[in-house]
């Protein structure tokens, strides 16, 4: 498993593979589960419409090819991925507003040390101070929480991914003892969401999009 550079080759795959099997699926089945919206059209032009990150995006029905709404290119092969396992994986579950951490998911924790190198390694090598953090959150459309015993982190930020998949980056300040230090954490549902190979390609991205803000 890596959540930095997948293989194109399998992961192009994997899209055929996920994409067949969306095939047999109920269009209003698939609205329900994921929380998205299915707009009818002329045979070959209906759609499902979904918010992933900041992007609006439609996916063709029944082909499962996924395009930017707003200039209507085609979506990078990484991006159909994350769809295609979004909708294969949704089950309806509701969010459960407790976060887990990588090494909490199916095999995680047998990644867990990788992971946290290409994600809160990454953002601790490049955000040094609290504000550096947060402007960079904000302008990626993170929602500010408050600390408490669900939130940890000297300060921590909400992402949603997909509607029913948001993503936490905790930070913790340092001091002349200790670095500063990030993490980023999952609703506790993810996994009725998205495979844990999955959530490592989300976890990767957010980082991307993170760093590419400051």
């Amino acid at each position: 498993m890596t959540g930095s550079d997948p293989d194109p080759t399998r992961l192009l795959r994997r899209v055929v593979e996920l994409r067949s099997r969306l095939t047999a699926f109920d269009p209003q089945r698939l609205v329900d589960a994921t929380g998205t919206n299915y707009h009818v059209a002329p045979p070959g032009e209906s759609y499902f419409s979904v918010r992933m990150w900041q992007q609006d995006v439609r996916i063709s029905y029944p082909d499962f090819t996924a395009f930017d709404e707003r200039s209507g290119a085609e979506l990078p092969l990484f991006t159909q991925a994350m769809l295609m396992y979004y909708f294969t994986t949704a089950d309806g579950t509701p969010l459960a507003g407790e976060w887990l951490s990588f090494s909490q998911l199916p095999d995680g924790r047998f990644y867990n040390q990788a992971f946290q190198g290409y994600t809160g390694g990454e953002l601790a090598r490049v955000f040094h101070t609290q504000a550096e953090f947060e402007q960079a959150a904000r302008k990626m459309g993170g929602e500010a929480q408050l600390s408490g015993s669900q939130t940890p982190g000297t300060v921590a930020f909400k992402f949603q991914a997909f509607p029913k998949i948001s993503l936490l980056v905790a930070f913790w300040e340092g001091d002349e003892d200790f670095p500063v230090s990030f993490q980023v954490l999952f609703d506790a549902s993810v996994a009725h969401y998205m495979p844990t190979d999955g959530c490592a390609l989300l976890g990767s991205s957010l980082t991307r999009m993170l760093l590419k803000a400051r």
